[in-house]
């Protein structure tokens, strides 16, 4: 949405669409926003789907039943010229600014240019076919623009600025004082002081940008579209639930009888890497996903990114800052670029060091498999073998309990004993955009707060990964009707009636990303840019969420054998927590070195890179292990390439956690993973608040101090520094 996106040091949430556009000049398309003119009276509402107010129970929900794509041209077209007359009434108002006339107006403007989008973004992450990409490319540096017109009109800025230097004796409660102050901070840090030329210039910058990011993302799910073909033999060892969802993907695809297609995404890849034997599969699996847009092909990113970093630079230059990660971090809780860099290399050499130890463990199994010299397609297959040796505890011992019905029950018990949500299918009685999303009623104390929507499975033209997406959220200021929100996942689909059975690190994800929809959900703020947070918070509630599922009552109660409906024995729950620490340095090893090459990268003061090279010089730099690669290789890093949101702040899981591990703490300290007390002050100091209090305080305010980073070491295993 556009207002959290202006408070969240963005001018735009951009939508991904899909042109290149040379990196040497501005757009010529740069709207001339020094000199907007007085838009004209609002015409009526064109008889458009997209543009009516959503009806139906819930205070209204998605027409998903009714919308057409080509619904989207003339939907975005009217919504944002809407957009701009409330905006222009706003700056052109005679009357002098007040709280309410300008900061208030602002936040109710543009609301029907975020239903548009909100729907739009749907369509481009989850339904996204060559039309859809093909509005992307078009739409993406219009609504860059569009943005733009807004955070650069001098009229509108100089009624903020005379609000914001008469602030304090304008009467303003705590919270009205933050949001001034944020609205005032945000149009600053994005260009509002900029004279008239610098200002086309700026815009151009951000025009450009929205085109690569939707060409880099139209690129990246083309690469994530392919598969690998593999026969019965070589596809020994892949456990029988992965085999049957690549049996049926190369049905789809009209192979032969006997084929499997191994769909390039992480949810394929990972299984056949950790249990195929056949070792040439594994490579082959292995080589395809790693080199996802660094193929010199048509779906190559490399340039696209070069082109990325550039003009971020050139930008950060124009904005008054050294690089582009001092400017994104402006508005974090870590501030700036040494900090993040100090929390991460404080994690980094016992990281390394305890991936090393990992990697010498594999060594006997390797010798076994005739495996001369382990490679990063054996890391994992022989990871797995190292945990069975150590713990006898193997990840397919663990998966028949682990059944994704039972797992979506037990994250709502969770959240219903810790907050008391409650949660109660209804699917079928709403609209939703694909057949297999389900949806569910929320309410807290027989109150009515949300709709969840649920999409499980991976398809085709569905972005790789797991995210959370919200359609609405409630505010004192624009209505109390329930949240919207959604969770995005990408399991295996299944054969007709067979179950879904996921790993211990998918049944991760599902908690993380229900933690996410929790924090919104429970959102309690007077104006709705509150609902969003700083880049290295919003990782925070979805990580302390994940923690809840390896407790007794939901192992008890929901981890129930597939076939004997028996709950998971003590003696495997016992295996599980002694394994606790396993493979630790392997998995923050990978997650961490991108979000290091990521800082580094967007350190450079010029921006001028070759992102192969400068990827794998960095990686030479930390002392990489070579058994390993990055989590996200820059070629298909969509984190950093399809918007800014977590470009120079990739860290921000690692920050996030640290407050997550040290909150974890809070309630292990208790001997009760569900303290009643701790889980209230939990909500109604950090989950409720979104962003209408300082975080840090919010924090200190939880915790009685700042978060320490032992409990971080400690959950990981790491020596205690």
């Amino acid at each position: 949405m556009l207002k959290s996106a202006l408070l969240a040091g963005s001018s735009l949430l951009l939508l991904a669409g899909c042109a290149t556009v040379p990196a040497a000049e501005p757009a010529a398309t740069a709207p001339a926003v020094a000199d907007a003119a007085p838009v004209a009276a609002a015409p009526a509402v064109p008889d458009n789907v997209l543009l009516a107010d959503w009806t139906g129970p819930y205070g209204g929900v998605v027409p998903w039943d009714k919308v057409k794509v080509s619904d989207f041209a003339p939907a975005l077209t009217f919504a944002i010229d809407e957009q701009r007359r409330e905006y222009r009434a706003i700056a052109d108002n005679a009357e002098a600014p007040t709280f309410a006339n300008t900061i208030e107006a602002m936040q109710k403007a543009g609301n029907r240019l975020d239903r548009v989008t909100s729907v739009f973004g749907v369509y481009t992450d989850n339904l996204s076919t060559p039309e859809i990409q093909a509005l992307d490319k078009e739409w993406s540096p219009k609504l860059s623009a569009a943005g733009d017109e807004i955070t650069l009109d001098p009229k509108l800025f100089a009624r903020i600025e005379t609000l914001y230097n008469n602030r304090a004796g304008l009467g303003l409660d705590a919270v009205q004082d933050r949001l001034l102050t944020r609205t005032y901070e945000s149009f600053v840090r994005n260009g509002a002081k900029l004279d008239a030329a610098q200002k086309q210039q700026l815009s151009g910058y951000n025009q450009q940008l929205a085109s690569l990011f939707s060409d880099f993302n139209a690129k990246l799910l083309a690469d994530e579209g392919t598969f690998t073909q593999a026969s019965e033999a070589e596809m020994a060892g892949v456990p029988a639930d992965i085999k049957a969802a690549a049996a049926s993907v190369a049905k789809d695809k009209g192979l032969p009888a006997g084929t499997y297609a191994i769909r390039n995404t992480r949810s394929a890849f990972e299984p056949v890497q950790t249990f195929g034997t056949n070792r040439a599969l594994r490579q082959k699996v292995w080589t395809a996903f790693v080199n996802r847009g660094d193929n010199g092909n048509a779906n190559d990113t490399n340039g696209l990114i070069s082109q990325i970093v550039k003009l971020r630079a050139d930008r950060a230059k124009l904005l008054g800052f050294p690089t582009h990660a001092h400017w994104r971090m402006q508005d974090t809780m870590a501030k700036t670029p040494e900090r993040g860099m100090d929390l991460m290399m404080r994690v980094w050499p016992a990281a390394v060091a305890r991936a090393k130890e990992e990697i010498a463990d594999m060594a006997p199994f390797a010798r076994a498999a005739k495996i001369t010299t382990i490679e990063p397609w054996d890391t994992r297959f022989l990871n797995e073998k190292v945990r069975k040796a150590k713990y006898d505890l193997s990840e397919e011992e663990i998966k028949p309990y682990f059944q994704l019905d039972n797992l979506v029950q037990g994250m709502f018990y969770s959240a219903g004993r810790l907050y008391d949500l409650q949660f109660k299918e209804n699917t079928g009685t709403v609209p939703v955009f694909h057949p297999d999303v389900r949806t569910f009623e929320v309410t807290r104390l027989g109150k009515p707060v949300g709709l969840f929507y649920l999409d499980t499975y991976g398809r085709e033209g569905k972005r790789s990964g797991a995210w959370m997406t919200s359609y609405r959220l409630p505010s004192d200021l624009t209505g109390r009707d329930p949240a919207l929100v959604s969770n995005n996942n990408n399991f295996n689909k299944p054969e007709a009636g067979q179950p879904v059975l996921v790993s211990l690190d998918d049944a991760s994800t599902l908690f993380h990303e229900f933690g996410h929809a929790i924090n919104y959900l429970l959102s309690d703020v007077r104006y709705p840019s509150f609902n969003g947070s700083q880049r290295d918070f919003v990782e925070y509630p979805s990580q302390v969420n994940e923690n809840w599922l390896l407790t007794r009552p939901i192992l008890d109660r929901f981890a129930l054998h597939y076939q004997t409906k028996q709950p998971m024995p003590k003696a495997l729950v016992d295996k599980i927590e002694r394994a606790d620490t396993f493979g630790q340095g392997f998995q923050t090893v990978e997650y961490l070195s991108s979000a290091l090459v990521d800082m580094k990268l967007h350190l450079l003061p010029g921006g001028v890179v070759d992102p192969d090279k400068f990827e794998r010089d960095t990686l030479t730099e930390l002392g990489m292990p070579r058994e390993m690669r990055m989590r996200h290789r820059l070629p298909q890093f969509g984190h950093l390439f399809s918007s800014d949101a977590y470009s120079a702040g990739y860290y921000s899981y690692l920050w996030s956690e640290t407050m997550d591990a040290d909150t974890w703490a809070a309630f292990e300290e208790t001997g009760d993973p569900f303290n009643k007390q701790i889980a209230d002050r939990f909500r109604a100091l950090l989950l409720s608040t979104g962003n209408q209090t300082d975080r840090a305080e919010a924090y200190r305010q939880f915790r009685g101090r700042d978060p320490d980073v032992t409990a971080l070491l400690k959950r990981r295993g790491f020596p205690l520094k």
